[in-house]
Parts: structure tokens; sequence; C-alpha cells
């Protein structure tokens, strides 16, 4: 009789998909831990020119907090322009006049005199340090990735009221390879924006689109 035959043909080709599937997820989960290993403590330094573009459209207090300063990217910008920074990391990256063996998502209080924490956050613990930063001090700018605007799970923290601005970069932003990276340089191929939560904000959330390059001479339109 042809119909058995046919069953059991249908079953060992969806028992056959169906083992596939599995393995190219357990495939997958693999590369995305690997990825994650050799990231390693997801340092990857912020351009300067991101940092400079910032304080030409976000005016911030005169004392800042650099959480995860890095050798001190944003924290060199910040001073050459008047600030004062205050300068921590887990590691010693080199940054001048900072204090290592600082873990960030255990600070029970802001240094004193400081309401504005400002980083680019390693990768793979961002949202708790926005979590732990709106925590911490009125307000908290942060360089991330503009698709962090994405996702369900992260209704409390971006629909919460006090995310205040959304500096998107209209140009992509020089590549930020990770500390250390030998290989060969490339172009960015992913869009950041300066988010800014601010205690102080109750309502919408503003977007802006701001560039790091300088305006072409005839380029008198609207940003």
């Amino acid at each position: 009789m042809p119909v058995p035959s046919i069953l059991a043909a249908d079953f060992v080709e969806r028992t056959s998909a169906e083992i596939l599937e599995r393995r190219s997820v357990m495939t997958s989960g693999f590369k995305a831990k690997a990825a994650l290993i050799e990231r390693g403590d997801d340092l990857y330094e912020t351009p300067a020119v991101a940092v400079t573009a910032l304080l030409e459209r976000e005016t911030l207090p005169s004392v800042v907090w650099e959480p995860a300063c890095g050798p001190g990217a944003i924290v060199g910008v910040l001073r050459a322009a008047g600030h004062t920074v205050i300068a921590t990391d887990l590691n010693d990256w080199g940054c001048p006049d900072s204090e290592a063996r600082r873990n960030f998502l255990f600070e029970q209080r802001a240094p004193d005199g400081c309401e504005c924490i400002i980083t680019n956050p390693p990768y793979k613990f961002v949202q708790k340090f926005v979590l732990k930063a709106r925590e911490l001090v009125p307000k908290v700018v942060m360089l991330l990735r503009l698709g962090f605007l994405e996702s369900e799970r992260r209704r409390n923290i971006l629909e919460s009221g006090d995310l205040a601005r959304v500096y998107v970069f209209r140009n992509r932003l020089p590549m930020m390879h990770r500390f250390g990276w030998s290989g060969p340089l490339a172009s960015s191929a992913t869009a950041y924006a300066w988010f800014v939560w601010d205690r102080a904000h109750s309502g919408p959330t503003v977007l802006h689109r701001i560039s790091w390059m300088p305006a072409p001479a005839n380029d008198r339109g609207p940003a």
C-alpha cells in the first residue's frame, strides 16, 4: 500500500528539517557567544568628532562623570572644552587623571557635585548602564546604536517621559574598532545617536539630526 510509505517519507523529511533547524539555532548561539568572548572588555573608543558634534547642540553641566572612560576618548574632548570630568573605569586603560577598578554597575551614588553622566557604554551591558545611570543622576547622555530605540523590553527606558532628546548622526561616524584591534580599518556600517535622559523633561522625545562633518558651503537647507 503506497499511503504508509508516503507518510513515512513525509515524517522523515519533517524530522530531518527539524533537526537541521535545531542545529542551526545551536550554531548561531555558539557564534554569538564566541563574538562576545572576542570582544573582551567591549572597549570601542568614541571618535572625538562625535563628542564635538554633541557639544555644539547640547549644554552639559560643568561637572560630569564618565564611568567607562577607557583611554579617555570622551574625557579628553570634554576637558578641552572646559568641563571637569570624573573619569572611572573597571580597568586601567591609561586615561589621565582617572580611577580604575570601579565597576559602574555596583556604584551606589554619584560623585559629590556631579549630576550628569556621559559615556559610550559597553555594548553587552548597555541596558544595565542606562538603568544604573538614570538611577544615580538627573541627566544621562549616552552614545548608543540607533537600534536601541527598538524593542518592547525597553519600554520602561524609552517611554518613561524623561528621554528628552535623541541626536541622530545623519552621516555615519568613523568606525569604532575595539581596543587593540590590529586588523584592517573599515568604515562604519552602524548608525549611532546620542540619547539624552533628563528628569526635568516631561513629554515626547525630540529628535535632532546632526552631523560630525562640516556642512558644504552651498548647503543652507534645514538640518
